[in-house]
């Protein structure tokens, strides 16, 4: 049943998207994570790391007991309100429209040649400073974002509901919106939000991974190297990034589009450098946008495809 929900809820999300004129849940979670933050981020290290801790366990506790009670009580009203309530709630926490959206602005400004307006709509989907970028350093942000987001905000929501329904789901998107809070190895943060940072990496692990291989064996390769090569090279470029799991989709956007990714990036005035990933055997031009999104379908439906096997098998053993 929850193969059937999921297929509805991204086909909604797709061309529906987000309802636009009403508050998105992930903005009350993120309220309620700086309610706690406010709250509890003070005293020393220790201090720190255990009102981290709680805030971890109280943020994913109240959205995952408010969406199960939700739920819970559709059902027992009427099984069809339960479906409704189960797609609609599943959809919400998927962000393929949205995403692509904030692609696309920037992209639209590329092809009209107006670079200010592009760094602009960079600047809200990426922390990095924009207003001193070229046009291939403009997309070079809008790829990596993406293809990290590919995951962290499609396939992993995807697969915990595909498992267990807008609750897993749910689920999911507290433990990731309180990493993108709160999970940033800075003073602020390193001792607060060290749980919230460990827990996005253990559930992310499998669903980054995942979705990488999916780019690697089913979207278009634009250059002319062998299989053989282009895997080895995503498992190697993806231990360089950072992150443990976001390397796994951008090292994979990198070498199938035949572009490198990473570079020098400036924060806060403050210039830092992360590691390239993949060859560049192509100048990146605006036209990879469109393929990253294009990537972000693929791998989603890749997802949507082999719950569905699954499940078939499962049903035929049982």
């Amino acid at each position: 049943m929850y193969f059937i929900i999921c297929v509805i809820a991204v086909l909604i999300d797709c061309i529906v998207g987000d309802p636009k004129k009403w508050t998105h849940p992930v903005i009350y979670i993120g309220n309620m994570i700086s309610f706690f933050e406010k709250k509890w981020n003070h005293g020393s290290g220790s201090r720190r790391r255990i009102n981290g801790l709680l805030t971890v366990f109280f943020t994913i506790s109240i959205t995952t007991g408010s969406v199960f009670l939700i739920v819970f009580l559709a059902i027992k009203i009427h099984l069809l309100l339960w479906l409704v309530v189960e797609i609609f709630l599943i959809s919400l926490a998927l962000a393929q429209k949205s995403l692509k959206e904030a692609a696309m602005l920037v992209y639209d400004s590329l092809k009209a040649n107006d670079l200010p307006e592009a760094r602009k709509y960079l600047s809200w989907i990426v922390g990095r400073e924009t207003n001193h970028l070229d046009e291939p350093e403009i997309v070079r942000g809008v790829v990596e974002t993406v293809s990290e987001n590919t995951s962290d905000g499609v396939t992993a929501p995807l697969m915990y509901a595909l498992c267990f329904g807008a609750t897993g789901a749910w689920c999911y998107k507290a433990i990731n919106t309180l990493d993108s809070m709160i999970g940033y190895k800075n003073e602020r943060y390193a001792d607060f939000g060290f749980a919230a940072a460990k827990l996005d990496d253990v559930a992310n692990y499998l669903p980054s991974r995942i979705s990488g291989w999916f780019l690697i064996i089913f979207t278009k390769c634009e250059t002319a190297k062998p299989f053989k090569h282009r895997y080895k090279n995503w498992l190697k470029d993806a231990q360089k990034h950072p992150s443990p799991n976001s390397g796994y989709l951008e090292a994979a956007t990198a070498v199938q589009l035949g572009i490198r990714l990473g570079g020098f990036n400036r924060y806060g005035g403050v210039e830092s450098f992360r590691a390239y990933m993949g060859e560049p055997y192509e100048t990146m031009q605006k036209i990879h946008i469109k393929k990253a999104i294009r990537h972000m379908y693929v791998c989603t439906w890749c997802v949507v495809i082999t719950g569905g096997i699954l499940y078939a098998i499962a049903c035929t053993w049982g």
